[in-house]
Formats: structure tokens, sequence, C-alpha cells
């Protein structure tokens, strides 16, 4: 098999970096991969992006670069599958640090699957681990926390690329934060598709230390993913997809509950957080603030929909 590796990514010029060059040491221990190349789509960066890629074509070999316009992830991850050479695509996040061993280790899942399986339809997804060590992401252990029951998830996956192009690839009209990948999960699933655990793959997820001043922003991408979760299930209208967006009474009166209808917010919990943070405590901060940060999603699951509501009576 021959792998792509396609990565979108926008303004993430610092831990690209450091994703480029774990790929650039994949230790291929036989004769499962042919070759692989890395696809990188810039999704209209203003960090540099691109010309740092074009002063660095000698130390990534292995890597193609195109552009476009910002579009979000789903188009740019269409726009690299449609670039990409391989007959196997790999999905991850330009913020992931992947290890040495991670495509023969997808290569290794999905032999196996197959064999196990009796037939190809198959795609494997190997852990992806949550760190804050911009230094060394690999050093941090697995954590109860990382554990995902998602069926497919763009952080570290790989596919045959025909079951992408069947499936119809992603949508576009997920523009802004989240569940364009879980929606095109939907879709495999409906076409048989069977995941295949692969924890020797292991990519570290890396993301800045919670400090206060992400706040607004985490907020804003909680409203964005709820808003794209009722676009998600416009398009799959089932009580799973409700239960995956939070769109339930159940999540509206556990939010509710939890934040006191909205009082223990950004403002009212600020002092704790910072205490957290000073003694060390960053994840845990983050853990609490998604208890009103869950709470603003719920808001814009219901805004959304009410506002599909409207659109369609």
């Amino acid at each position: 098999m021959f792998f792509s590796v396609v990565i979108p990514t926008y303004n993430r010029k610092p831990i690209l970096e450091k994703c480029l060059k774990a790929l650039e040491n994949q230790q291929l221990s036989d004769n499962k991969v042919q070759g692989y190349e890395v696809v990188v789509v810039d999704d209209g960066s203003t960090d540099d992006t691109l010309n740092w890629l074009a002063n660095s074509q000698k130390e990534y070999p292995h890597v193609k670069v195109f552009e476009q316009n910002h579009q979000g992830p789903a188009a740019a991850r269409n726009l690299g599958v449609e670039k990409a050479t391989g007959d196997t695509i790999i999905f991850i996040d330009s913020d992931l640090v992947v290890t040495e061993k991670f495509l023969q280790s997808h290569a290794d899942a999905l032999i196996q699957g197959e064999q196990e399986q009796g037939n190809d339809c198959i795609f494997t997804y190997g852990w992806v681990i949550n760190t804050c060590n911009f230094d060394d992401p690999s050093s941090e252990p697995y954590k109860i926390t990382d554990y995902s029951r998602a069926y497919f998830a763009t952080g570290n996956v790989a596919i045959a690329r025909k079951w992408l192009e069947k499936a119809g690839n992603f949508d576009t009209r997920f523009q802004l934060y989240g569940w364009e990948d879980l929606e095109l999960g939907v879709r495999l699933k409906k076409l048989g598709l069977q995941l295949i655990k692969c924890p020797e793959a292991v990519g570290y997820h890396w993301h800045p230390p919670f400090k206060l001043d992400q706040i607004p922003n985490l907020i804003d991408k909680e409203i964005q993913r709820g808003r794209m979760g009722v676009l998600f299930y416009e398009k799959h209208p089932t009580w799973d997809v409700r239960l995956m967006i939070q769109m339930t009474w159940i999540h509206r009166i556990l939010w509710g509950v939890l934040s006191v209808g909205g009082r223990l917010n950004e403002k009212t919990m600020a002092p704790f957080l910072q205490w957290l943070i000073d003694i060390g405590k960053p994840q845990l901060a983050l853990e609490v603030a998604r208890v009103f940060l869950n709470w603003y999603n719920v808001q814009g699951v219901y805004e959304a929909y009410h506002e599909l509501q409207q659109r369609t009576s």
C-alpha cells in the first residue's frame, strides 16, 4: 500500500514543524508500505506557514504543499484527497506529533484487519494522547481523558481512498468548528465499514496550557460546534446524532444543573480556575471549565435548532 498522509493546517506553524519532522522519521520494518507522501493543505494561514514550507523543502522530502482560501478543514481535507496519489489515506491534524512506528502500525493493523474480517471494509483508528508539553510531546502518558468512543475521527485514522470517494468525502458546508468527520463517519458506517482500533499508532495532540484568556475563543468554538451539530442532525435526524450533539432534554438538564442555570460561568468561576492554573493544574482547570463550556454548547445547539425550525416551517 502507498500512504498519503493528509494534513489540513491553519496558523499552526510552530507545532506543524514538529508534526512534519516526526513524519520524516518513520521506521518501516517490512514491505507492507511501498512508500508514503505527506499532503499539507494550508487553509489560508496568515502566520507565514507557506513561506516557511517553501524554504524547507529539503528538510521534508515527503511533503507536498497545496493551498486554498480559508474554507475550513472539511474543504481542506477534500483538496488533500484530490491531490493525493496514495491508495490509502491517513488523516491527522497539524498539531499531532506521531511516533516512529506510526505508519507501520497502521499498515499492520489494516492488513491484519482484512485477514480477520475476510474483506477490506475496514479502517484503522489510532490513539490520540493530549498534551500541553511542547518541548517533548511524546513524554505524555495515556490518560483516561484521552479515551474516545468516536467511530470515525480525523485526528488519527487510516482508510482506503475508495471508501472516501464512495461515501462522497467531507461535506464542505461544515465550515465552522466541529462534526465534519463524525458526519462522514455516519455515511461510512452505512457502507458497512468496520472500525479497527490501532493503539500502536500513537499521536500526541498538542495544545497550549490552559489560560483564562483562551476562554472567549473556547466559548466561541462551543457555540460553533452547536451550530454545526444541528447541520449534522439535519442530515441524519436520528436519536444517536441527537445524543452526540447534546440536543436532548438530558443534556439541557445536566448542564443546566451543573452550571446552576449558567450562573457558574467564565466570570464567576475565574478565580477558582486561576487558582488551579497557579498550582500547576491547567488541564484540571480546563476540565472544570467544561461545565460552562458544555452549557454554552447546548445553548448554541438549541438556538440553531430553533432557527432551523423557523426556516422549515
